[in-house]
C-alpha cells in the first residue's frame, strides 16, 4: 500500500527544494530500498511537466568498484559527468542506507585521490545547478538512531515535512545579525572558543539543498580560532564513527585532537592542509530534531545545537580554505547536555539552547513547530 505522505515529500523536494519549471530537466539518484519515494518523485517531476532521468546506485558496487580503481578512471568518470551535468537543470539524490560501514572498506587514500580528480564536476554540479540530497528511511538507518523502524519511518516523515517557509521567514533575522557580526564566543563542557566571523556572508538553510533542513550558516575567518570544542555527538566520517572528539586550535589550526580513536582521528585531519582548518561554523534549528542519531544529515539540524566543521569552507560562505575533507562535528548546548553560550560582539544570544535575544525568539522550537 502506498503511503500519502512520500507523494507530499516528494512535492516538497520537486516544488519547493529545487522549484522544477516547466520543461527543466531532472535527474534522480536513488539506491534500490528508496524507490517508493523515487516513484512519486517521478511523478511529481512530471506533474511539474518537466523531465526526470533516473539512476539506481547500489552501495556494495560502489565499493567495489572504487577500492580498485586507478586514477584513470575517476578522471574519466569526472569528464563523463561534467558532460552529463551541463545537460541537467537539477538533481536530487535520495540515498537509503544499507550498511553504514560499507564504506569502510574503500582506504581513506583512495576516497581521496577520487575526490580530487572528481572534484571539478561535483562543484560544477553544486554551484551551478539546483540540487538537494534526502535520506529514505531504512531498517539500517533505524537501527542507528535506536529507533523501531515504523517509529524512524514517521520520523523521518515528520522532520522532513516541517513548515519550510515558516522556517525561512524565522531565519532572517539571524542572517541578518551574523552578517554584521565580527566576534562570536561559544562556551559549553570543556568548550570555550572565539574567532571571528567578520566579512564572511550568513545563509539560510529551509530546505533548499538537504531535506530535513533547518540551519543558518557561515564560516570562521580562517586565522581567527582559538580555544577548545569538544564535541557532545557521534562523528561519524566514512564508515568511522567517532565519539568524545575534542579539538583544540591556535591561530585557526587544529594543534590537537582527541577521541576514542585519536590515532584514526588524527589521520584524517592529516589528509591535507586544509583539514586542519575550520570550513563551516552554524546553527541547527530544525524544531522536531532533538536527539544525534549518527546521521548528520539529521544532526546537524538539531535544535539547540552547532556544527564547526573541520576542511571545506562553502564557496556561498568563503573564508579561504580549501580540502578534501568536509567532516560536520555537532555539538549540543541543551541542558540536558551540559548547556552553554553563544555570544556575538560579547551578547549573550543564545544560552543553553534557546535564544535569548527577542529578535532571535522566533527560532526557539515551541514557535516554529
Amino acid at each position: 500500500m502506498k503511503d500519502p505522505r512520500l507523494a507530499t515529500l516528494a512535492k516538497v523536494l520537486v516544488n519547493h527544494s529545487i522549484s522544477v519549471q516547466e520543461g527543466e530537466k531532472v535527474q534522480i539518484v536513488g539506491t534500490t530500498n528508496a524507490k517508493p519515494l523515487m516513484k512519486e518523485v517521478i511523478n511529481a517531476v512530471y506533474e511539474a511537466k518537466a523531465i526526470p532521468f533516473v539512476e539506481l546506485a547500489d552501495d556494495e558496487l560502489r565499493v567495489l568498484e572504487v577500492k580498485q580503481a586507478p586514477a584513470e578512471k575517476f578522471q574519466l568518470r569526472n569528464k563523463w559527468a561534467l558532460e552529463q551535468y551541463k545537460d541537467l537543470d537539477a538533481f536530487i539524490q535520495i540515498i537509503g542506507e544499507e550498511n553504514d560501514a560499507e564504506m569502510s572498506e574503500v582506504p581513506a587514500a583512495q576516497w581521496q585521490m577520487g575526490r580530487s580528480h572528481l572534484k571539478e564536476s561535483h562543484d560544477y554540479l553544486i554551484d551551478q545547478k539546483k540540487w538537494v540530497l534526502l535520506n529514505y528511511p531504512t531498517k539500517a538507518a533505524a537501527q542507528k538512531a535506536r529507533m523501531g523502524y515504523d517509529t524512524y519511518f514517521d520520523y523521518l516523515i515528520d522532520v522532513c515535512s516541517v513548515d519550510y517557509k515558516k522556517m525561512e521567514e524565522a531565519q532572517r533575522p539571524l542572517k541578518e545579525l551574523m552578517d554584521k557580526t565580527d566576534k562570536v564566543r561559544i562556551t559549553a563542557k570543556d568548550t570555550d572558543l572565539s574567532f571571528s566571523i567578520k566579512g564572511i556572508p550568513a545563509v539560510m538553510c529551509a530546505g533548499e539543498r538537504n531535506i530535513p533542513d533547518g540551519e543558518v550558516y557561515t564560516a570562521p575567518v580562517k586565522d581567527s580560532v582559538n580555544g577548545t570544542i569538544t564535541y557532545n555527538t557521534p562523528c561519524p566520517y566514512q564508515g568511522f564513527t567517532f565519539h568524545d572528539v575534542s579539538l583544540t586550535f591556535e591561530n585557526g589550526k587544529i594543534v590537537k585532537a582527541t577521541a576514542d580513536n585519536t590515532e584514526e582521528l588524527n589521520k584524517i585531519l592529516d589528509t591535507d592542509e586544509g583539514a586542519r582548518y575550520i570550513g563551516e561554523f552554524a546553527l541547527g534549528l530544525n524544531p522536531l530534531i532533538t536527539e544525534p542519531m549518527g546521521d548528520i544529515l539529521f544532526d546537524e539540524k538539531i535544535t539547540g545545537s552547532l556544527h564547526f566543521t573541520p576542511g571545506e569552507a562553502y564557496d556561498e560562505a568563503p573564508n579561504g580554505n580549501e580540502s578534501s575533507v568536509h567532516w560536520d562535528m555537532v555539538l549540543i548546548q541543551r541542558p540536558e547536555y551540559g548547556g552553554g553560550e553563544i555570544y556575538f560582539d560579547d551578547v549573550l544570544i543564545r544560552k543553553d539552547g534557546l535564544f535569548v535575544i527577542d529578535e532571535l525568539k522566533g527560532l526557539n522550537p515551541t514557535n516554529l513547530k
